[in-house]
């Protein structure tokens, strides 16, 4: 049997570093949980990842947080010049970062090509001209086709970010973001529901009425739409929502936020599956519903506040048991 090997991710964030400009919903100080970015500290932070790991793992350096490409060139060489370090002694094996479509011109691919960069996240963000507009990203959809299409053709592992519950975006206009990534060739991606921060340009637009977040029910249904367009074409999507861990806090968000909303969409595919069974296994009223679950998946098969067995037992009538293995 093949030995499994564990893959690590080590993040490091250049905050608002290289963005061009400040997206209507961006306040990236408060997602990354810092306000300060240093050069100096880089190597620390990598040491103190790798020190906690044992056994064989495939680790990768992601540089997240802001524009990765579009920051000062010797600022990024250096980063570059940092992870080549610890690739050449054997301790990393590859980089990771993320970036907008309008900085991975054929010249930057080229320098990330001889850095060991194997994959290359693109804030799409939106497909939609109008909302890319709306939300003053500051390029079309055209620069995002082609940027995708820059990155696969160059043999880079695409991810696609997108989001959903943007300003002047609908349900049909998320899909379509979702196909368009797809399509690109992406192997993986983000899907990140909208959150209002405060000091944004978003809250003053909703401030005005212009713009009503999704309630948290409408929020899980249209990402879980989203969700459903990746799984069905064998994208892998690595994240769903910002959480605790990245440095959110409460006061700092002034619309509907949940931390676990990746868990709540996993919980409505779950429904989805107890329902075909539950159909095809034609149970009569009052019957019980024997599901085989693995027991790391008991609370989302059961759902936030028992919400699948509750809409099972109202909708069809039967009950839900789950049988742990």
């Amino acid at each position: 049997m093949e030995k499994s090997v564990k893959h690590v991710s080590i993040p490091v964030f250049v905050t608002h570093e290289g963005c061009p400009n400040t997206c209507l919903f961006c306040n990236q100080k408060t997602i990354s949980g810092k306000t300060h970015f240093s050069l100096e500290k880089v190597r620390g932070e990598i040491d103190a990842h790798l020190s906690t790991l044992s056994g064989e793992c495939d680790v990768q350096i992601a540089f997240f947080g802001g524009s990765f490409t579009a920051i000062e060139k010797e600022l990024m060489l250096s980063l570059l010049e940092i992870s080549d370090e610890y690739i050449e002694k054997g301790l990393v094996k590859s980089v990771r970062l993320s970036t907008r479509p309008d900085a991975v011109e054929q010249d930057v691919l080229d320098i990330l090509k001889e850095h060991h960069v194997s994959d290359i996240e693109l804030g799409i963000q939106s497909m939609s001209d109008r909302v890319l507009e709306l939300n003053k990203r500051g390029h079309t959809t055209q620069v995002s086709h082609d940027a995708m299409r820059r990155v696969v053709k160059n043999g880079f592992r695409l991810t696609g970010q997108m989001m959903t519950g943007m300003y002047g975006a609908s349900a049909e206009s998320e899909i379509q973001t979702a196909r368009a990534i797809v399509e690109a060739g992406a192997v993986s991606a983000r899907i990140y529901p909208t959150v209002v921060f405060r000091d944004t340009g978003l809250e003053k637009v909703m401030a005005r009425k212009e713009f009503a977040p999704l309630s948290l029910e409408e929020s899980v249904e249209r990402t879980y739409e989203v969700y459903k367009v990746f799984r069905e074409n064998s994208v892998k999507v690595l994240r769903i929502g910002l959480c605790s861990s990245d440095g959110v806090r409460s006061d700092e968000v002034v619309s509907v936020y949940h931390e676990a909303i990746g868990e709540l969409v996993y919980s409505r595919e779950a429904r989805d599956f107890i329902e075909e069974l539950v159909k095809k296994g034609e149970y009569p009223k009052n019957s019980i519903a024997e599901i085989p679950v693995s027991r790391k998946n008991v609370s989302i098969f059961s759902g936030h506040k028992k919400a699948n067995k509750k809409y099972i037992e109202e909708k069809y009538g039967v009950k839900l048991k789950f049988l742990v293995n």
